[in-house]
């Protein structure tokens, strides 16, 4: 059950549902109920026409033609499409792709099933705010070399990639960009049209849409490069088979419509609210924001408590605010967040590095209660400290 009152910072998890959204889907489930590849009846042209309309409120957004828009169950499914489907379709090229430490599991995860394919992957490393060496980039580009891949803003920082940089030169050497755009869509402007991005991902779910919906863009030129990963009915022009999700669809087309008329107000907003956050943090005992050197995402903070029980933050804020640790926790074991780690952060303060991603319904009003619930916790943490200290001596 979620207790009474809670503060939902963890926007980069999921969003919650704009009702917009819900009102334009609505309809979709019970009245125009029609499958979208029926093209014999008028159910069935009503859903094509509501996909059809959606496609282009998606590709609107990003700077792309709707012919270019793949939808899939998510961005992780998307991003297996791209990197599976590349690495088979370009397999007569060479089997060589780049991609970073730090990007998301989805795609690390990804990669080492294809390392067992065959596939020779180069981990690209980080600097201390998260930042890829282009330099080293460039040299790791062979002859072999099929794809780049590297995200456009990290989901545990927010640090923003130099994008267009690394565009110019994957097409200076003939070489495909692939880029997990999941936390930057309806976030910040990114065009399609300018990036020099050949495939990129995104979910509905980050930008104030419904779950189990997401997109794969795909530039016309290269798109028989891609071999799909699903079959059966040849759906999405032969790239992702399965009967559509149209009141997924429908919703991620309005959440995206709703992004292109409200990003601007929006991001200006965030990075207030954001700014009026960490001030208040850095007033904290021992507190350090990660990746605040480089551009990052309008919304998002990742803070290290230094000299702090993480755990204990977590059982005293967690009922209270809604925040992610940033580290992979299983049932057996926990592991420190391989972004951090591969950022030089010292691992025995991972585990006090905190994501707090805020979003389009926060308010002043809980960023100064989050800020005072954290505040009283640590403090009491360092009081019962150093009175434990004296009473020692």
């Amino acid at each position: 059950m979620i207790p009474s009152n809670p503060i939902y910072l963890d926007n980069n998890a999921t969003t919650p549902m704009d009702p917009r959204v819900l009102a334009e889907m609505l309809p979709y489930f019970i009245e125009k109920f029609g499958n979208a590849a029926s093209r014999t009846h008028a159910f069935g042209w009503e859903a094509e026409e509501a996909v059809e309309i959606a496609r282009e409120n998606v590709a609107e957004l990003i700077g792309a033609s709707p012919k270019e828009i793949v939808f899939t169950s998510g961005a992780t499914e998307a991003i297996n499409l791209a990197l599976k489907g590349i690495f088979e379709g370009a397999a007569s090229k060479g089997n060589h792709i780049i991609t970073v430490q730090t990007e998301h599991k989805a795609v690390l995860d990804t990669c080492q099933h294809l390392e067992k394919l065959g596939a020779q992957i180069t981990y690209l490393s980080v600097d201390s705010n998260g930042l890829i060496n282009l330099h080293e980039l460039e040299n790791a580009i062979t002859e072999q070399t099929i794809l780049i891949s590297v995200m456009y803003a990290n989901n545990e920082t927010g640090v923003i990639q130099p994008v267009k940089k690394i565009g110019k030169i994957a097409k200076k050497h003939g070489v495909l960009f692939f880029s997990d755009a999941t936390q930057a869509v309806g976030k910040i402007p990114v065009d399609l049209s300018t990036d020099g991005i050949d495939l990129m991902c995104f979910s509905a779910h980050k930008l104030y849409g419904p779950k189990g919906v997401g997109a794969l863009f795909v530039k016309k030129n290269i798109a028989t490069s891609v071999t799909a990963q699903i079959d059966g009915g040849g759906h999405e022009r032969n790239m992702r088979s399965g009967t559509l999700n149209v009141p997924g669809i429908v919703g991620f087309g309005k959440a995206c419509a709703l992004c292109h008329e409200q990003m601007e107000f929006e991001l200006q907003i965030l990075k207030v609210l954001r700014n009026r956050f960490e001030h208040a943090l850095y007033q904290i005992n021992d507190s350090v924001i990660n990746g605040t050197a480089v551009p990052r995402l309008p919304h998002c903070t990742n803070v290290t408590f230094r000299d702090l029980d993480g755990d204990r933050l977590i059982l005293e804020a967690g009922n209270r605010i809604a925040f992610s640790r940033s580290s992979a926790c299983t049932s057996a074991t926990m592991e420190p967040s391989h972004v951090l780690k591969a950022m030089g952060i010292p691992g025995e303060t991972i585990n006090n590095s905190f994501r707090f991603s805020l979003g389009r319904f926060t308010t002043e009003e809980e960023v100064d209660r989050a800020v005072q619930v954290l505040s009283e916790i640590i403090e009491n943490h360092f009081s019962e400290r150093n009175y434990g200290h004296h009473q020692s001596l």
